[in-house]
């Protein structure tokens, strides 16, 4: 590998143009190509009153105020915060060109901005998000969604799901493969030895023995006890209402969650605007900011550079 990264801005019409501007302002994003629409950032930075200059991909040197760019044209060009779905095949080239460059070592690691699954859906294509899009691309069963700061990471046992869904989808196998999944990833990747993995019940109290529901009787502690046999670090099932304290996650170096909304709110509570999503399980490293298309102040030069600055800290640590 090269230590190339790919950055797919994400919708056009969002704040992801935005983020790479403002950033490229203060420092140079030297080893980064994004695959974009030079049109739509250029009309953008005129938008945010910022300088830009769109130079081509492989560009030896750039410096505070130029992007890298694979120029990607648009299907129509959106107003800042008017999205138009017209635009979702290009959004989706984008993401196959990063994937398919990962896979081929062309590129060492993938940054992804927000998308908006409703527009992609709108124009045409099925889309429940990044993480499962990028798995069916890379052929992997089984992706792991992980949100994490400096202090605090959160992997989800399930996503993009309906809550009325998730109980069903709680099962043994699902928990013993996500916690493989996990601890395979801290001990390559994040060169973590022997991981400390807590896991959230499903039930409030984790479920209180069977009086606040049976999954954890019935799939969790017995997935439990299976990766226990098989010598992997882990506890639970933890009461999620306790299992974020700070006392309780000394104890930790990642925490699972049963669902998005039992995990995440806390996470972007503790580090909004600092923290990634990393997808756990492809063969390759994707990080992406840890918000939305923020569409309310596209255009305007309010968007929090944060999450990117991590999402891109951590892409190039994962590859070193």
């Amino acid at each position: 590998m090269n230590g190339l990264i790919a950055v797919t801005p994400g919708e056009p019409a969002g704040v992801g143009p935005d983020l790479l501007i403002q950033l490229c302002q203060e420092q140079a994003l030297s080893n980064l190509v994004i695959l974009a629409s030079s049109e739509l950032l250029n009309k953008r930075a005129v938008e945010l009153g910022m300088p830009l200059e769109c130079l081509p991909a492989d560009a030896k040197v750039v410096t505070p105020g130029q992007l890298a760019v694979h120029d990607m044209p648009l299907s129509k060009m959106p107003k800042a915060g008017v999205p138009a779905s017209e635009n979702a095949k290009q959004l989706l080239a984008a993401l196959d060109i990063a994937i398919d460059g990962c896979l081929a070592d062309k590129f060492s690691a993938m940054v992804t901005g927000p998308v908006n699954k409703a527009v992609i859906n709108d124009g045409g294509y099925a889309f429940s998000g990044h993480t499962e899009y990028l798995a069916a691309r890379a052929g992997i069963p089984l992706p792991v969604m992980m949100l994490a700061t400096d202090e605090l990471r959160v992997a989800l046992a399930t996503t993009h799901l309906a809550l009325r869904d998730v109980p069903d989808a709680i099962t043994k196998d699902l928990v013993v493969n996500v916690v493989r999944v996990i601890n395979q990833q801290f001990t390559g990747r994040f060169n973590i030895q022997a991981p400390r993995i807590g896991v959230c019940g499903l039930n409030p109290h984790a479920g209180e023995g069977g009086y606040l529901g049976d999954e954890e009787i019935d799939h969790i502690i017995p997935a439990l006890e299976q990766l226990r046999s098989e010598g992997i670090n882990v506890d639970g099932p933890l009461p999620a209402d306790t299992a974020f304290t700070d006392h309780m996650l000394v104890n930790f170096d990642v925490m699972l969650a049963m669902y998005h909304d039992q995990g995440l709110p806390v996470l972007k509570h503790h580090g909004f605007g600092r923290a990634a999503n990393i997808t756990l399980g492809l063969p390759f490293v994707r990080t992406s900011v840890d918000h939305g298309t923020a569409f309310d102040i596209a255009g305007t030069g309010k968007a929090d550079i944060g999450g990117l600055k991590t999402a891109l800290a951590y892409a190039r640590a994962l590859t070193d």
